[in-house]
């Protein structure tokens, strides 16, 4: 079982997303920590990019207080490599081809993997482009994870046979953000998954911020993830988000845990 597949063996999978670096990345690993002990069951870890196109107002700022901040990619590498030798939470990365690019790619992947990070997300990269990258990361162990939106009806079917880790189910159009209702038929879109590859997990990201989304969310899906109302916090409290965005990660997970 790869460790992403550990992530959802134990019911409805709950997956917080924070950005490196906001505000800074003592408090990121902080409120790495807290969410693992508050019941996280994979997290999400954001490189910062100038130009986070896939990304709303709330990520796109903590993106910006990131990079003012001075922070690199080799730096969340070592905040990873620290951390992990008391979390083994689940982790994956969320970027953009830029930021890889940059890196190196066959670098980038080794690193990652090295430093324990079990996938990567890339929203800007179509899935026919992924080749590009997939190659680096299955030497080095790592999970490409694909996306699915509700404009892909006619390709679920064809990412869903080649995905790897889970599929990221974007559960409404546009850019990342809380949103106070989803109109789009999530079931239709994860039972197409489903029928294409009923190994893979899928979870739902983009909009969910209230318990009661996140429970209807995970009615239809193996997982629910949530960024923006996380970011917003940290946005908020600054250096004292750990405990409230603790907090909120336990009433989040309560709501998915029992389905």
């Amino acid at each position: 079982m790869t460790r992403i597949a550990e992530a959802f063996k134990n019911g409805k999978a709950f997956i917080p997303f924070v950005t490196c670096g906001d505000p800074d990345l003592e408090t990121t690993a902080r409120i790495i920590r807290e969410m693992a002990a508050n019941g996280a069951d994979l997290i999400e870890l954001g490189i910062p990019f100038s130009d986070p196109t896939a990304e709303g107002p709330v990520i796109q700022e903590a993106n910006l207080r990131a990079l003012s901040g001075g922070v690199t990619t080799d730096d969340i590498f070592e905040m990873v490599a620290s951390i992990r030798t008391d979390i083994t939470v689940p982790m994956v990365f969320m970027t953009y081809a830029n930021v890889v690019y940059s890196y190196g790619i066959e670098r980038f992947m080794q690193r990652s993997a090295e430093v324990g990070m079990a996938g990567l997300i890339l929203p800007d990269v179509p899935f026919e482009e992924k080749e590009e990258f997939a190659p680096a990361a299955r030497e080095a162990g790592m999970d490409l994870i694909s996306l699915i939106a509700p404009t892909s009806r006619d390709r679920i079917r064809t990412i869903a046979g080649q995905a790897e880790g889970f599929v990221y189910c974007v559960s409404s159009l546009g850019v990342t953000g809380v949103r106070t209702e989803i109109t789009t038929d999530i079931g239709a879109m994860v039972a197409l998954v489903r029928e294409a590859n009923p190994e893979i997990p899928c979870a739902i990201g983009f909009g969910i911020s209230t318990p009661e989304q996140a429970a209807a969310m995970a009615e239809h899906a193996d997982g629910v993830i949530v960024g923006s109302a996380i970011v917003r916090l940290i946005g908020q409290y600054g250096r004292d988000a750990v405990a409230p965005v603790g907090e909120y990660v336990r009433r989040m997970k309560e709501a998915v845990r029992n389905l």
